[in-house]
């Protein structure tokens, strides 16, 4: 086929950098192409793959000239460019089914085998010894060494082979030495069942494909882009290919996952089995050093350091997580220190790492390969079934040409058994033959009573072959080893003739003798999870302030001199209610006009009045606006309770009928489902028996946005007040307390705490023995350090404390109290009113148990286990408790308890806070419990 000189257009730097070593190939070949037009002819040589393009190939440039004489374009790109496309497709980007090798890849491997002696060998010279089965230049063959070596399975490598983890290239190919490692050596070759081919240049040979008794494509995955066509498929575990090898050929059922060097957890629940439209979710592994320090330990599929810490700096400029630095420690292992800027939490922090940086992303995999000379696409099972029944024809074509070859050598013994031990060679006719044809007819007629014996038809060259035995090895012949070598040959035939029979036990036995001898050096390094979907409005960190200019009707970032809303962050949304019953959710910006709506335009108001403004939280349905508006058709007011979970964002809703004249009378937004009691004045008219009433929300049920609503009434109202808040009608919400920045939340981070009602409480417990209560408010501030517990508040729950009472000579007390509501501003001490009281333990067990071990002048005393509940009773938390002893005492321990309360037990205790010692409960601070001896005040000194 002639062809055509053809040029690629320039490419920029920048753009040739990020391309893959296949486009680059491509571009390089687009260029040679010019300057090298035998090559097509040597290319037509190589393959059948010519021999099948050649049909759409047509054109001849000679018959579509113009007037002038000139080519056409049009024919040329039609017909050469398909061909182009062609050879791109089947011999450079995507892989082959049959050994998983794209050309080049193969070609090192057949290179680095005809050079392998056992040594090492320098990469520059294994790219130049390949370089005569490839047509194209060294960098691509040095890339293609470099990430077959970096794979850590066919290549022994020695030297800078470069890091997949920092993503730093690999020193140069003089440097570096390779040799194929000691599992290419056993899979990969075997020249008896290689297909073989002339090189580009005919002077070589090389293999069609190599004879690969694995599913290496699976174990290695390849990615590559070719014209209109692209390949990834992901790697997968070696061990685990092993496994479903077995299994598929016993007929299991089997599954295959991902695996990647870089380690990290990989969601698979839409893999697809690796075709087309799937993906894989990967992320990082981070782990918590401290409160305000993570360490992102392994880093997903694909990405490197480099790159990982890149977006999150670029995060961390958009205001999307608060950091203080990052610090790249990678060495052997990936190692990334982020630290967060005080009153950042650390678990919000993990989620918004894992929302707005590549320590989370998305993979789609697409299995295209090439098979019979045409791509497809076939599912990661499909790859392996196949990869699997060529493993087993190998396997056959081996043992059936062992079988011929044994065949051979049994048939030549026989007959050199026979010519030697009936000493034909000593026949006069045999010596005295005139030429070798008389030798030969003499030699066959003798050996005619045993042809039934051999193995097959006696040729003229058996029997020439026999003349060449020389006398030294007549001489020596043995009997007994002849006969002794020919039973082991065919037991050796006995034994493939049995395997023959029994291929798809020979083929599972392969797979387990490779996955014995190698599967240890490959552990599954990526965990298999599902991960939770992080919605990004709620990790993102508020680093923006929401301010309004009511005034001239403007909202945004920027207004900082004016009326402060609420934080908030770059892609947050703000609800705006107007007076005239329209809101709109809007995005938050720097600064923006919304002091205008339809409404107002249609009425030709100037100004309209903006009644509530927040951030907009998408599906929050716990979030209940309380409304009263007057109608602007029927002057009747009516009452409603909704919320708002989703709108599209700028456009404008109506909470009223949507008359002329419509306005809001009344408005709150309650986070919790606050249901409030309103007082509502008429005007004055000497026809009413009343001039106000009462109406309580909490009788209105929360309906969609777009309801009317229930009749409030139609007399003319005054005006409407609050008379009384409200509890939450919506039931308990659920509350966590995050140690990190000491808040309480509602997005399940840190310590859950239960869940709570409106009148339901949040008890601390400080290390100094006090404690207070407070409401569940996400605006609560709690102390930075020196909180104790954290829970909810339980007034009827026991509590056990043990102090070195400052008052009492300093002896250890003990003490058993309930606790009661008491302010944040005020708290209470459990401990006393003296400051020099020392704290021991704390603990809610209900029979709690005490290890007291002695000190000083007392230590030659046996440690006492101390049962409290029946050594003191539950009195108030001002009591002064029980004296444990006089003696001195070294430490004191809670032991495991040995009994634990009945549920029903615990019910009626929860519900009564009943206990045999209630009576005592009206003891005072005032009035010690020493009225009862000691336990150890009669032991003698």
């Amino acid at each position: 086929m002639d062809r055509l000189p053809v040029k690629a257009e320039p490419l920029t730097t920048q753009s040739y950098n990020t391309m893959s070593d296949e486009t680059k190939d491509m571009d390089n070949e687009l260029n040679d192409a010019a300057t090298a037009p035998q090559q097509g002819a040597q290319d037509d040589a190589t393959t059948d793959y010519a021999d099948a393009t050649t049909a759409h190939s047509d054109y001849h440039p000679g018959g579509v000239k113009d007037e002038e004489g000139k080519l056409q374009l049009t024919g040329m790109y039609q017909n050469w460019f398909l061909d182009y496309a062609s050879y791109v497709i089947l011999e450079r980007a995507v892989p082959h089914l049959g050994d998983g090798l794209k050309p080049v890849q193969r070609r090192i491997l057949h290179s680095m085998k005809l050079l392998d002696d056992g040594r090492y060998n320098k990469v520059a010279n294994v790219v130049g010894h390949t370089m005569q089965f490839h047509p194209h230049g060294d960098a691509s063959i040095g890339d293609a060494l470099v990430q077959l070596g970096q794979k850590n399975l066919l290549i022994d490598s020695q030297g800078n082979w470069g890091n997949i983890l920092t993503g730093d290239s690999a020193a140069a190919p003089r440097y570096i030495e390779a040799r194929l490692s000691k599992f290419a050596l056993d899979v990969l070759f075997n020249p008896k069942t290689t297909e073989w081919k002339m090189s580009y240049d005919g002077r070589k040979k090389e293999p069609v494909s190599l004879p690969v008794k694995f599913p290496l494509l699976l174990a290695q995955g390849a990615e590559g882009i070719a014209v209109g066509l692209s390949a990834k498929i992901l790697p997968h575990n070696f061990g685990e290919l092993c496994e479903a090898a077995i299994k598929y050929l016993h007929g299991e059922e089997f599954h295959l996952y991902p695996d990647f060097q870089t380690g990290g957890s990989i969601d698979v629940s839409r893999y697809n089995d690796g075709m087309r439209g799937g993906a894989v979710k990967v992320r990082a592994k981070i782990e918590k050093l401290d409160n305000k320090t993570l360490v992102i330990r392994e880093v997903p599929y694909g990405k490197t350091t480099s790159t990982l810490i890149d977006s999150i700096l670029k995060a961390n400029e958009k205001g999307k997580i608060k950091i203080r630095k990052v610090e790249d420690n990678t060495a052997a292992e990936a190692e990334i220190h982020v630290h967060l800027t005080p009153g950042t939490s650390s678990d919000k922090a993990i989620d918004a790492l894992y929302a707005f940086t590549d320590c989370e992303t998305s993979i789609n995999p697409n299995c295209c390969v090439i098979d019979e000379k045409k791509p497809k696409f076939l599912s990661v099972s499909d790859v392996l079934r196949r990869s699997v029944d060529h493993t087993r024809s190998l396997l056959e074509k081996e043992l059936m040409i062992r079988r011929g070859e044994l065949m051979e050598s049994l048939h030549f013994a026989s007959l050199e058994r026979i010519f030697i031990e009936e000493r034909i060679y000593k026949d006069r006719a045999f010596e005295q033959a005139k030429d070798m044809d008389a030798a030969v007819s003499h030699i066959d007629s003798r050996l005619e009573p045993y042809k039934p014996q051999f193995y097959r038809e006696v040729t003229r060259d058996d029997i020439l072959r026999l003349m060449e035995i020389k006398m030294g090895r007549i001489l020596k012949f043995n009997k007994e080893k002849a006969n002794e070598l020919i039973a082991r040959m065919k037991e050796e035939v006995a034994r493939i003739d049995h395997d023959l029979q029994n291929m798809v036990e020979v083929t599972a036995n392969w797979f387990r003798l490779i996955r014995d001898k190698y599967a240890h050096e490959h552990p599954r390094r990526t965990e298999i999870r599902s991960f939770d979907n992080i919605e990004a409005t709620k990790v993102i960190e508020a680093t923006e302030k929401l301010y309004i200019d009511r005034e001239n009707g403007f909202m945004g970032t920027s207004l900082k001199k004016d009326e402060f809303v609420e934080n908030c962050s770059p892609i947050d949304d703000v609800i705006i209610f107007y007076r005239d019953g329209t809101y709109k959710v809007t995005r938050v910006q720097d600064k923006v006009f919304i002091g205008e709506t339809e409404r107002m335009k249609a009425e030709k108001k100037k100004k309209v009045e903006v009644v509530h403004i927040a951030v907009f939280k998408k599906g929050d349905k716990r979030t209940i606006y309380n409304a009263v508006y007057r109608d602007g058709a029927t002057n009747a007011c009516y009452i409603k309770r909704f919320n708002v979970t989703s709108v599209t964002h700028d456009r404008e809703y109506d909470l009223t009928t949507g008359t002329p004249g419509s306005k809001i009378l009344y408005f709150t937004a309650n986070p919790n489902g606050e249901a409030e009691t309103i007082k509502v004045t008429f005007r004055p008219n000497p026809k009413l028996k009343r001039i106000s009433m009462d109406r309580d929300f909490g009788e209105i049920l929360v309906k969609g946005r777009q309801s009317r609503g229930n009749l409030l009434t139609r007399v003319d109202v005054h005006k409407i007040t609050l008379k009384a808040h409200g509890a939450s009608t919506l039931g308990g919400r659920k509350v966590w307390f995050d140690h990190d920045v000491q808040r309480l939340n509602y997005d399940g981070r840190g310590q859950y705490l239960g869940e709570f009602h409106s009148d339901d409480y949040v008890l601390v417990i400080l290390q100094s023995g006090q404690f207070y209560t407070t409401n569940f408010d996400l605006n609560n501030h709690y102390e930075p350090t020196g909180i104790l517990r954290v829970e909810k508040f339980d007034e009827h729950k026991v509590w056990t404390a043990v102090l070195f009472d400052a008052d009492q000579q300093n002896f250890p007390y003990v003490k058993r109290f309930t606790l009661e509501r008491c302010t944040q501003a005020r708290p209470q001490s459990f401990l006393g009113d003296n400051a020099n009281s020392r704290f021991v333990l704390l603990t809610d067990q209900v029979y709690p148990r005490l290890l007291v071990t002695y000190g000083g002048g007392d230590a030659f005393r046996d440690p006492m286990e101390l049962d409290v509940e029946p050594f003191i009773g539950v009195k108030s938390y001002k009591a002064k408790g029980k004296r444990i002893t006089t003696c001195t005492v070294d430490k004191i321990e809670e032991l495991e308890p040995l009994r634990f309360p009945e549920p029903a037990e615990a019910e009626a205790d929860a519900a009564t806070g009943s206990d045999d010692d209630a009576g005592d409960t009206t003891a005072t601070s005032d009035t010690p419990d020493d009225a009862t001896p000691s336990l150890f005040d009669e032991l003698p000194d």
